[in-house]
């Protein structure tokens, strides 16, 4: 097997290794559909699954070699016969072979002597070689094998035909530098290519897998999402963005279709993709930190090592109380809203203040807060003003509220009861503006921005004045009588100005 210097090819096992995953278990023609996307994605083999194991796995291969994919579709066997007859009968150009290598496995596993696995390579790898199909070959537990015994098993594999080396990290106990080591002497003592098969039991497969890739592997085995047993393989897109951008090596995947590769696979394994995960994770692009998004709206590269673009996703900035005013005008500007510098500052406030509660912050509060104070009548201009509200409700208790107004500078105080404390409130400002202002409530709607108990409540009113004028006003805060009284006193101002500008003029 000839691989181009300088470019690295990737053997994606998701439909395999990928599948073992507890929990996971696809469909043929879910395989398929995979398959078909791991091929637009540009992955050089699809090892396609392990077909001695069910009808369901023989009948998957048989899809994907029928497809006519570019990539290579590759079957997994033990090294005995049955197994590679049962990879070879679904007309796989590719099979890859394995067997144990290390003293645990060999003992307690195998049951067989280093002399019985050396014969058992050396038989297996020609037999499968003699049906004319690339042979790829795998000591499995490789990093656990006496490094005398498996040079041993990486010539006779080599002598009886394979292709190309395999080195697994079985059980992911490998680190950086005993990988970097293992594939040096990998590398020294066959002259056929050598690739690397990580796991994540320690998080370090990505890690492991790129220094196999320095030491001179050619071939890293990976995963969409990282998916595989335990704790998983090496994530195909960490592994390819770290080796296209920090190494500066060449794969034939296309990086702009990893995010909805990433989205297919998570769909249809049911597997979700952690919101922090590097590259396809949903927060892998978002901003939330004040000094963040400002540097980012100035340069991107300040705070972004990996131009969002190249994996197929963009760039978002989090409201929340973290955010500072640049990053939350520049969300807001994407909803069409510009807030003056004043109103940013309120913006900003609010968003804090839910913030600091131990609340997520959504775009529709966002939005919810940025209209109602954008909507709002300036702090110069206000004729009425809310200093204080208190409620008291209960089943054994008749809603109560009372209110602290300010008018034109003189301070009142007023108490009602109502059906509902938002009646109550509404009632207790009326007791007050009535007498000043012939002002009354004509619409009220009460809408939920997001989910949960505790959500943003955004209030719509409209109030009509003694001559028919209507205006409309709105608040959102997460306090729904609050948030009430806030809209209707809103509304009363925008009243008050417009026939005190009327007078004015007559």
């Amino acid at each position: 097997m000839k691989i181009e210097e300088g470019t690295v090819r990737v053997f994606d096992t998701t439909l395999r290794d990928g599948e073992q995953t507890p929990g996971v278990s696809l469909t043929p023609e879910e395989k398929l559909e995979i398959a078909i996307k791991l091929d637009d994605l540009g992955v050089d083999t699809i090892e396609a699954g392990f077909p001695i194991v069910s009808a369901g796995e023989l009948e998957a291969t048989k899809l994907m070699v029928k497809q006519g994919l570019r990539a290579s579709v590759c079957g997994l066997a033990r090294a005995r016969q049955e197994d590679i007859d049962a990879a070879l009968d679904c007309e796989v150009p590719y099979v890859h072979v394995f067997i144990a290598t290390s003293e645990i496995h060999m003992k307690h596993k195998l049951q067989m002597s280093r002399e019985q696995v050396l014969e058992a390579t050396t038989k297996w790898v020609d037999y499968t070689k003699d049906h004319g199909v690339i042979v790829e070959f795998s000591p499995e537990d490789a990093t656990r094998t006496d490094p005398a015994f498996l040079s041993q098993i990486l010539e006779a594999a080599e002598s009886a035909g394979a292709d190309i080396i395999n080195m697994p990290d079985t059980v992911g106990t490998a680190t950086p530098e005993s990988m970097f080591q293992m594939i040096s002497r990998a590398v020294s003592t066959v002259k056929i290519p050598i690739s690397v098969h990580c796991h994540n039991d320690f998080g370090l497969a990505v890690a492991n897998s790129l220094a196999g890739i320095r030491a001179g592997a050619s071939q890293a085995h990976v995963t969409v999402n990282g998916l595989g047993e335990r704790a998983g393989n090496a994530s195909l897109e960490e592994f390819v963005v770290a080796l296209h951008l920090l190494h500066k090596k060449k794969t034939g995947v296309n990086t702009r279709l990893l995010y909805e590769t990433s989205r297919l696979v998570s769909r249809l394994t049911g597997v979700p993709v952690q919101p922090n995960k590097a590259i396809v994770g949903e927060n892998a692009f978002g901003h939330e930190s004040g000094i963040h998004t400002h540097g980012m709206l100035k340069s991107p590269l300040t705070y972004e090592p990996i131009d969002p673009e190249l994996v197929g996703r963009r760039r978002w900035f989090q409201a929340g109380k973290h955010a500072g005013g640049h990053g939350l005008a520049a969300k807001l500007a994407e909803y069409g809203l510009h807030p003056t510098m004043e109103q940013m500052k309120e913006i900003t406030r609010r968003v804090k203040e839910i913030g600091d509660k131990g609340k997520m912050v959504t775009d529709a509060d966002l939005s919810a807060i940025a209209t109602a104070v954008i909507g709002g009548v300036s702090e110069e201009k206000k004729v009425i003003d809310l200093k204080n509200i208190t409620v008291v409700t209960g089943t054994a208790l008749v809603p109560t509220c009372s209110v602290k107004i300010v008018v034109d500078g003189k301070e009142y105080i007023a108490a009602e009861t109502g059906v509902g404390p938002v009646d109550a409130a509404i009632r207790a400002i009326h007791k007050i503006i009535g007498p000043l202002a012939d002002v009354k409530l004509k619409e009220y709607r009460l809408e939920a921005t997001t989910g949960g108990s505790d959500a943003l409540a955004e209030v719509l009113i409209k109030v009509e004045d003694r001559d028919g004028n209507i205006v409309s006003a709105r608040s959102a805060r997460e306090d729904v009588v609050l948030a009430s009284v806030e809209a209707m006193i809103e509304g009363i101002n925008k009243t008050l100005i417009k026939s005190r500008v009327r007078a004015a003029r007559d």
